[in-house]
């Protein structure tokens, strides 16, 4: 198993799905106890912590569709285009989702050569492989901060 790949897989598991070493904590500790409710509060003109989540798995799948193989059908301007969000069974299905993609990608990401992590990524105007992978993991720690600061407001709210 290549070296580089296995310690991305590490940074995106410990963002993603059970890390603490960072931040203390990981996308899937902070979504897992919200209600559906809580999760679609908005605060002033925040996204809501649905919003976020959707926007994160909205690249993990995109990439990982090109790491199965398929082509980069994701684009900016439709990653906060979420389907409205009305019951827990919505929300739970947006994080059973996010969590299931979160660990094929992660599972695809170990499984990269060097070669490969050094190839470019689609378009060599996006850069190669490693880069994009590296971009992802930043964007998910700066969305899950957003995410945790909200929490916080929302939770401080309900709690007067």
């Amino acid at each position: 198993m290549n070296n580089t790949a296995k310690q991305l897989a590490n940074r995106l598991r410990e963002v993603l799905l059970d890390g603490k070493w960072v931040t203390g904590t990981n996308l899937k500790e902070q979504i897992a106890d919200l209600s559906w409710e809580e999760a679609t509060t908005k605060v002033d003109s925040l996204n809501s912590i649905a919003a976020l989540t959707f926007h994160i798995h909205y690249y993990i799948a995109g990439v990982l569709n090109v790491l199965e193989g398929g082509s980069l059908d994701i684009r900016d301007k439709y990653s906060f285009d979420m389907p409205p969000i009305n019951s827990q069974k919505d929300w739970t299905a947006l994080i059973e989702k996010t969590c299931s993609d979160s660990e094929k990608f992660i599972g695809l990401v170990e499984q990269l050569s060097e070669e490969k992590l050094a190839e470019a990524f689609v378009n060599p105007k996006y850069g190669n492989y490693h880069r994009n992978i590296d971009v992802l993991i930043e964007h998910s720690y700066y969305h899950l901060g957003q995410l945790i600061l909200i929490k916080k407001l929302i939770l401080r709210k309900v709690k007067g």
